[in-house]
């Protein structure tokens, strides 16, 4: 467990991040269904825990997540396979503080980068990314299940380390 603390906001002092456990799905599947057209189900998240997967939950106070993160490592590389902040924190920097442990776990690992992929109409994780100093690398044809007649591309994206 770490403790979170930002300035200037009391909703951000009780923060603090855990790892994921089986008991927190019920409110990552919450949110996951909230924020996302087709959402990961829990056999995913399950698979995800069992698989050894590093899985992270960023609490906002008693009971409450405000986010969660997934990676997968490989070799020297972090994929971060899932990054998701609750609806009514859209916006307040809470995406850039699950980012921020993200590249500082990936870092005590000794990973060299970490990747993702993202869709090209999720304009605004793309500008997060972006402004984060991910680059975009690459391009996955068809990768996500239509959001309307056909599939959507992933922009395949790296953070050097």
């Amino acid at each position: 467990m770490s403790a979170v603390q930002q300035p200037g906001s009391d909703a951000f002092v009780s923060m603090r991040f855990d790892r994921m456990t089986v008991d927190d799905l019920h409110l990552v599947q919450a949110i996951e269904d909230d924020v996302y057209p087709f959402p990961w189900t829990r056999g995913n998240f399950l698979d995800s825990l069992y698989s050894g997967y590093d899985t992270w939950v960023l609490r906002d106070g008693a009971n409450g997540l405000a986010g969660y993160f997934l990676l997968m490592l490989a070799v020297d590389e972090a994929h971060l396979l899932n990054v998701s902040v609750r609806r009514e924190l859209h916006g307040c920097g809470v995406g850039r503080l699950l980012l921020d442990k993200v590249v500082s776990l990936s870092r005590q690992l000794r990973m060299m980068s970490v990747l993702l992929e993202v869709r090209p109409s999720n304009v605004r994780a793309l500008q997060i990314y972006e402004r984060y100093g991910f680059q975009k690398i690459g391009l996955r044809k068809s990768y996500y299940p239509p959001a309307g007649a056909t599939r959507e591309d992933a922009i395949v994206m790296r953070l050097p380390l």
